[in-house]
């Protein structure tokens, strides 16, 4: 107990300034679009995690020792025996006392991913939950992940469950566990974030209890998840993963997710005029439902050509949908960042437009697989209806085009649905070279698409197909139009 007059070490989180409050503190203010970013500023598509000012203020971040904090709870990061050294776990202890000690042997350790309660003795805290967080291998990313979510959900549910008002949150990934810090911190984030919207209501605190080397990343991905304006939230959207869980902010495997038939063993009254084939069909369509042979086999007789075009078709899906199932899972925020690729307005027929910018993309700097992998990600839902698509040549350099290989990998990959809902290619400001390039390349590499290719010169003639105010076109293709073709009426301009 502190003598008599004494200061308390301990801190009050009531003193501390939320998340919200921040933005106005330090000079700091909230990030301004510059013209280059505007066209976020008219986005078609919400962010997953919107401008929510009643959550922001729920949120603490506090540089300093987690076992100061005189939250309702605190959490403490330990081993499977809750035993571990390690700084934070080693100040929870010293400032709780040995009681401490002699309360976790009751428990006989705890599993990795689970949340254990303890009273906090000492501490100005009056619960303690224990916590294991993975060790992280990458070959074993996705268990990791999981049991990372596991312990920040089960932190968030132990405190509503014990009616806690407040939680101080220690970073539970410790170094010696090798958890990626930032990997870490996204996931952190968004499970906060998710359990705050769907269960948080009895909830008045949440404090990050970072050191100074952790405050860095803290700061730099708290906008993302808590975006304190609209202005933060569009700035950030480019920058959230594309891997950001479902509802809960859980992980999703999708080769793990069992999908079973609505009453797949109920027939029709006339099931028996049904042939086999059909019977089976309300099995279901997993592969394990479908009985698959042997798919090396079924490839060797692709490269043979024995085999049906449906076999073919089956074959080229089940690819298809383990490429979706890798864009889903990777991080794929760098290559979004570089705003190569973003969806738009609708064109004169009501049919979704995407817009390619090909000065943005620099091939020889960026791993072209995950350009590959987030491509197909973020066209999978545009291509289930009929879309057009706008590139953009203007002022590309050899650095920014794509390999004739590349292109017709990624052909090759993709869904039917991405060549049968294409509609229009507009190719804007075009060179002759571009244009024998594109020519070969549809006439002998991929079929099908070629006469749907539109050159169009200038933005008049795109503005024909696809009003001014349904598109986002990037300032210096404006500039370089209005130098060689002269200016637009100022009404055709996308405000960027």
């Amino acid at each position: 107990m502190d003598p008599l007059g004494a200061r308390s070490q301990f801190v009050d989180i009531q003193t501390l300034s939320t998340w919200q409050q921040q933005l106005g503190e330090d000079g700091e203010e909230a990030p301004k679009l510059d013209q280059s970013d505007s066209l976020l500023s008219q986005q078609s598509f919400p962010s997953p995690f919107p401008f929510r000012p009643d959550i922001n203020r729920k949120i603490i971040l506090f540089t300093g020792d987690v076992a100061l904090l005189n939250c309702t709870s605190i959490v403490n990061t330990s081993n499977e025996m809750l035993n571990d050294k390690n700084p934070v776990s080693d100040n929870i202890h010293q400032y709780a006392g040995p009681e401490l000690r002699d309360e976790l042997l009751r428990f006989k350790g705890c599993r990795t991913g689970e949340a254990k309660l303890t009273k906090g003795f000492n501490l100005a805290a009056r619960f303690i939950i224990h916590t294991v967080g993975p060790k992280y291998k990458a070959k074993y990313r996705t268990a990791a992940e999981s049991s990372l979510y596991s312990c920040y959900r089960n932190i968030m549910q132990l405190a509503v469950e014990k009616s806690m008002t407040s939680v101080g949150i220690c970073v539970v990934s410790t170094t010696k566990r090798g958890y990626p810090l930032e990997d870490a911190t996204h996931m952190a984030f968004r499970t906060v974030r998710r359990f705050l919207e769907n269960h948080g209501n009895s909830l008045e605190a949440v404090v990050f209890a970072v050191s100074e080397t952790e405050e860095l990343v803290f700061k730099k991905l708290l906008p993302l998840y808590f975006p304190r304006s609209d202005e933060e939230e569009r700035a950030s959207l480019p920058l959230i993963p594309a891997d950001i869980g479902n509802s809960e902010g859980e992980p999703v495997v999708p080769e793990r997710q069992i999908r079973i038939a609505e009453k797949p063993g109920t027939l029709e009254d006339d099931s028996e005029e049904e042939s086999l084939e059909s019977d089976l069909g309300q099995v279901g369509t997993h592969a394990f439902a479908r009985m698959e042979g042997d798919v090396d086999k079924q490839r060797k007789q692709i490269l043979q050509g024995q085999m049906s075009e449906a076999a073919i078709q089956k074959q080229h899906q089940r690819n298809y949908n383990r490429w979706l199932c890798r864009a889903r899972a990777e991080d794929l925020s760098d290559i979004a960042a570089l705003k190569a690729l973003y969806q738009t307005g609708v064109d004169m027929c009501g049919r979704t437009v995407m817009v390619v910018v090909g000065r943005n993309i620099p091939v020889t700097l960026i791993d072209l697989e995950k350009a590959l992998l987030y491509f197909v990600h973020v066209m999978d839902h545009i291509t289930v209806k009929e879309y057009v698509m706008v590139y953009f040549h203007t002022l590309t350099g050899e650095h920014n085009h794509l390999d004739p290989h590349f292109l017709k990998n990624l052909y090759d990959i993709v869904d039917a649905k991405f060549k049968k809902n294409l509609k229009a290619f507009y190719f804007v400001h075009p060179t002759f070279r571009s244009k024998v390039s594109t020519w070969f390349f549809t006439t002998f590499s991929v079929s099908g698409i070629k006469d749907r290719v539109r050159y169009l010169d200038n933005l008049q003639q795109l503005f024909t197909c696809i009003k001014p105010e349904q598109i986002d076109i990037p300032p210096f293709v404006l500039e370089y139009d209005a130098r060689i073709n002269g200016p637009q009426n100022p009404s055709q301009s996308s405000g960027l």
